[in-house]
């Protein structure tokens, strides 16, 4: 976590704060990188990818705001910066993501314990971002490295996965 917060110029705080705020909001999850880091050896990532209640975010954007976080709108997410860190938060707005809050586990990152998405559920949205086109080439390529970082530790998410990335991890 030490090494974390100084690379990052304080992330892990931001983090930190983050979490207090997203349990004050209800049912939350950590989907993305930060998540897969949960089930495998961490990479390092600024991105943490969350999930909570639609109809908070709202409310959850205004509060981040009183707390000196820059938010963005967009299409498909809630964006947030911390002022100080070069943390970068995403909360999806993504539908399909809502179950992920019923079945979330409780696991430690940058060490705090935070709702996270279950390792099958994690999978799964690994999964989406790595099948939607419209996502740069880098960031499809990074969502590939993590599922085959999934697949190594638990053999049994391939057969959830696409047959050209089944096909691949097994030439390996």
């Amino acid at each position: 976590m030490e090494a974390y917060e100084l690379t990052t110029q304080g992330g892990a705080t931001d983090f930190a704060r983050t979490i207090r705020i997203c349990e004050s909001f209800g049912p939350y999850c950590l989907i993305g990188g930060l998540a897969v880091n949960c089930y495998v050896e961490p990479v390092y990532t600024l991105d943490a990818d969350l999930v909570l209640i639609a109809a908070n975010l709202p409310a959850v954007r205004a509060h981040l705001e009183t707390q000196g976080f820059v938010t963005e709108m967009h299409e498909h997410s809630l964006n947030a910066k911390p002022a100080e860190s070069d943390l970068r938060i995403q909360f999806t707005k993504d539908e399909r993501y809502q179950d992920f809050l019923i079945r979330a586990i409780t696991a430690e990152v940058l060490g705090k314990p935070v709702k996270i998405a279950c390792l099958e559920d994690v999978t799964r949205g690994k999964l989406w971002a790595y099948g939607d086109p419209r996502r740069r080439l880098s960031k499809r390529k990074k969502d590939e490295l993590d599922l085959i970082r999934l697949a190594e530790r638990y053999p049994e998410l391939k057969s959830l996965y696409p047959s050209e990335l089944r096909e691949q991890i097994e030439r390996g």
